[in-house]
């Protein structure tokens, strides 16, 4: 299935590339393998997330060994990725 991050993510994206490339560039390489792997599980099994105890018929699926959780919900055709959302901002996305 194929993987589409909305609009609203640009400013998630940014802070991802921003923490590995400033704040922890040696786990830069690492993060974004997790996150094209984690994708990878995804388009796979759409289901592999957990449902939003926040939202209906939104699911969460975290990136091991970051603090990044991905944000979506499963449409007819797609995935759609609402938020690449740090943890350590607490819950409420």
């Amino acid at each position: 299935m194929k993987i589409v991050f909305l609009e609203d993510t640009a400013q998630d994206i940014q802070w991802f590339r921003y923490y590995y490339r400033s704040v922890f560039p040696e786990g830069s390489a690492k993060a974004r393998a997790h996150l094209k792997a984690i994708q990878m599980t995804l388009a796979a099994n759409p289901y592999a997330g957990h449902p939003s105890d926040a939202r209906e018929n939104v699911r969460e699926l975290s990136i091991p060994r970051t603090p990044f959780t991905l944000i979506y919900r499963v449409a007819a055709t797609r995935i759609e990725i609402l938020r690449l959302w740090d943890t350590r901002q607490g819950a409420g996305y």
